[in-house]
């Protein structure tokens, strides 16, 4: 035999030892990521991929449809495409309810709140079911028209359709980015880079924000890949990438999931405080005014470093202003609780998005307010689905001094409920967008609110008579600045006589999607004649619109800054001209699907007039 043979046979007893060894001493972790390995090369994998689209659609913040159809929708994001790979705008689609930052340019506008988060973003959400949980390896996006609004996606350890709900709901953040400006109107699939979650998932959530949008964004559906066991964790997905530690991983470095951040808001004492350095030579506004710089979980961080900090961070002056809906997930009665005396003096207080599935009773919610109730002058409980009718009166009662209250898309909260805001007599703005707001107890409102100059009743679909409401806020809210009747379907003519009559402050009129007014009856032109302050006019979807009611609004309403004609097939080039050049300030005009209005016009128009966005759709 060559003497080779002996040394291989060395060679092979070696390294069939070395195999053992390794074994008997390899991690957990190590002998999964080799099974995960060798079975890639097996037959039938261990872990087969589920692909499945979305079940259904839980719950949303916004859409441009109605709630008795499904045109715009964002119910159309159940089930498969219905229109992918096509690109352009299709009613089987679901759109959110604005795009850019027109909304946030007009007089209905409201302030921002400030130490919002700068990885904070998202404007809307939409959550969605699926059949089965899995652990996510993968999220498409079929985006069909404007794409890139989707900032953020989200994973619940809650089952929507498990009958035994879960002591505590978790949600992880799968991918986050900033917005970004997507060339081209064109349709994709997204699927952005999502990290690895410890458990299995049947819910997940889209945020989105449509500020960088020429116009709206279009999703048609949504696919969820995933596996039934969990899966090894990746090298590559194990390496961290210095781009992606955001506040998230920040706030996770620092424990501030919801127990960590109650707890962090809980703590009275430090076993030792540490010397105060040279902070205490600073003036205590200086101090006051540094600190409110910091979001709030910074806050609570900086609160555990030394005495004086800790009663600054506790100053119930920094809480004058408090935003909790970055931190939706995280909130619940026990951080309520926590922020209770740093709040006696708070008078803004966003809660939007908030206290879902559990997280907020009722109970909490009203020890809350009785607490920090009675400076609240803005009140911003969007999505609050924990909303009754409890929480209502709680609301007049232990708020004498409120002027702002947003219960948009609180859809969970009785029709009879809403008779208690007609105690809020000071009440100056008021959101009622998708809500169950019935006609007795919205006169009643109307009626003992007269201070109101912002009223939102976009898609209020339990409303019989809108003239009735019409007439009065005619009689009863003269200072009335800006209207939303987005959707109404039931206003004539007679209506919008009586709201001319009586608001003639009126600067913002939303009217997009009424069927019931007809331009030949003079409602829009007894608009323009009567609304000389109008900045923003939405008269979307009303194929009567003619070339009569632009060229009063070009001779009267001179400071028109946006106008929606939307759909109508009776304007002519010749008339949005002469608008063109009566109304100086205007910035926005749109134009899709009017059949007069071609694209030649349109590049003509963008030609002599530069400075105004002209909106025109397109169907592919």
């Amino acid at each position: 035999m060559p003497p080779v043979f002996p040394m291989l046979t060395v060679l092979s007893m070696f390294y069939y030892m070395c195999l053992r060894r390794r074994a008997r001493t390899a991690t957990r972790g190590e002998m999964n990521s080799r099974r995960a390995i060798e079975s890639n090369t097996r037959a039938l994998p261990i872990n087969v991929e589920i692909v499945q689209y979305a079940k259904e659609v839980l719950d949303f913040s916004s859409h441009y449809g109605s709630e008795n159809s499904m045109s715009y929708t964002m119910w159309n994001l159940a089930g498969i495409p219905n229109v992918y790979p096509s690109s352009g705008d299709f009613t089987q689609t679901a759109v959110f309810r604005t795009y850019g930052t027109w909304w946030d340019h007009c007089p209905s506008a409201r302030l921002p709140f400030k130490r919002t988060p700068a990885t904070f973003c998202s404007q809307d959400y939409v959550e969605l079911a699926f059949e089965e949980p899995v652990y996510p390896t993968a999220v498409h996006i079929l985006e069909t028209y404007h794409p890139g609004a989707v900032v953020r996606i989200l994973a619940c350890s809650a089952n929507p359709y498990s009958q035994n709900p879960p002591a505590e709901v978790r949600w992880e953040v799968l991918w986050s980015e900033a917005p970004t400006k997507v060339n081209g109107p064109q349709a994709r699939q997204f699927t952005p880079s999502i990290k690895q979650i410890n458990f299995p998932t049947n819910l997940i959530r889209l945020e989105v924000n449509s500020s960088l949008l020429d116009y709206y964004t279009e999703l048609d559906a949504v696919v969820l890949h995933g596996v039934k066991e969990r899966p090894v964790l990746s090298l590559k997905a194990s390496m961290i990438d210095m781009n992606d530690i955001d506040e998230d991983e920040d706030e996770e470095k620092y424990g501030c999931g919801m127990d960590a951040l109650n707890k962090q808001f809980s703590i009275v004492a430090l076993r030792e405080w540490p010397s105060n350095g040279y902070f205490d030579k600073l003036p205590y506004e200086l101090i006051q005014l540094i600190l409110s710089h910091l979001t709030v979980p910074d806050l609570c961080r900086l609160a555990q470093t030394c005495k004086l900090l800790y009663q600054h961070c506790c100053d119930p002056l920094q809480y004058i202003h408090l935003s909790l809906q970055p931190y939706w997930a995280r909130i619940n009665d026990t951080s309520l609780e926590h922020l209770q005396s740093r709040c006696t003096l708070i008078q803004w207080l966003n809660l939007s998005w908030t206290g879902n599935r559990g997280a907020i009773s009722v109970s909490g919610f009203s020890r809350f307010l009785k607490v920090c109730g009675s400076e609240l002058v803005r009140l911003e409980l969007s999505c609050g689905h924990f909303l009754n009718e409890t929480c209502l009166e709680v609301i007049t009662e232990m708020c004498p001094n409120l002027q702002e209250l947003n219960l948009s898309s609180c859809d969970k909260i009785p029709p009879q409920a809403f008779n208690h805001i007609a105690k809020v007599g000071s009440l100056k703005r008021l959101v009622l967008y998708r809500t169950k707001v019935e006609q007795t107890a919205l006169l009643s409102i109307l009626n003992f609110c007269s201070e109101l100059q912002h009223l939102s009743l976009g898609s209020c679909v339990m409303i019989e008579d809108y003239d009735l409401i019409a007439s009065m806020m005619g009689a009863k809210c003269k200072k009335l600045r800006s209207l939303d009747l987005w959707r109404c379907k039931n206003i004539t003519e007679n209506g919008i006589a009586e709201l001319a009559s009586g608001c003639q402050l009126l600067e913002e009129l939303d009217l997009g999607w009424c069927p019931t007014l007809q331009s030949s009856t003079g409602c829009f032109t007894n608009l323009a004649r009567k609304l000389p302050n109008l900045q923003k006019l939405f008269l979307t979807a009303n194929r009567s619109v003619c070339d009569t009611d632009i060229e009063e609004l070009a001779a009267n309403c001179t400071h028109l800054r946006q106008l929606d004609i939307l759909g109508t097939r009776m304007v002519s080039p010749a008339s949005l001209r002469k608008l063109l050049e009566s109304c100086k300030d205007l910035s926005l005009l749109d134009v899709s699907f009017c059949s007069q209005i071609d694209n030649r016009v349109v590049l003509e128009l963008n030609a002599n007039f530069p400075n105004v966005f002209i909106k025109k759709s397109f169907t592919q």
